[in-house]
């Protein structure tokens, strides 16, 4: 399955770099929301995309959007990743089923096992109003991203 710009997002339930359950459906009707799937925590590009999100945070995270960072790595490496670099937003682990939600959104790498650089942006209705697909060692444009929340008043 892939997810496209109109679809309703699939909803999920993973748990962050504290253990907490978050679920995509918690947010609507209340926030937009940035999927962003990455690789591997503690590796470079990666490292650098969750950085340029801390650094952006008020675009990033605020009154009317948040980000949900997703990959295969356990909570408790999430955890300590987070704690290293200050990552206050929600690093969700797609770890068992390994990779489930990525398939989900398209963008799980079989021959990896890990997701490639997948983004959606989905309005406060659920609906995906973005996304974007990058392979595994490119980095992505961070600045569509705030174009596309801004196109919605999000920014």
């Amino acid at each position: 399955m892939s997810v496209s710009i109109g679809d309703t997002a699939p909803d999920f339930e993973l748990k962050d770099q504290t253990g907490q359950p978050v679920r995509l459906s918690d947010y609507r009707g209340k926030k937009n929301v940035v999927l962003v799937f990455y690789p591997l925590s503690f590796t470079g590009v990666c490292e650098g995309e969750m950085c340029q999100i801390r650094d952006s945070i008020e675009t990033f995270r605020n009154d009317g959007v948040e980000t949900l960072a997703v990959s295969v790595d356990a909570p408790p490496t999430h955890a300590r990743w987070a704690h290293e670099q200050g990552f206050e937003f929600p690093l969700l682990s797609d770890f068992w089923p390994h990779g489930e939600v990525a398939r989900t959104y398209g963008v799980f790498e079989d021959t990896l096992g890990i997701a490639v650089r997948g983004t959606f942006i989905i309005d406060r209705d659920g609906k995906v109003i973005y996304t974007d697909r990058n392979p595994v060692p490119e980095a992505r444009d961070q600045e569509a991203w705030k174009q596309a929340l801004a196109d919605i008043g999000a920014a």
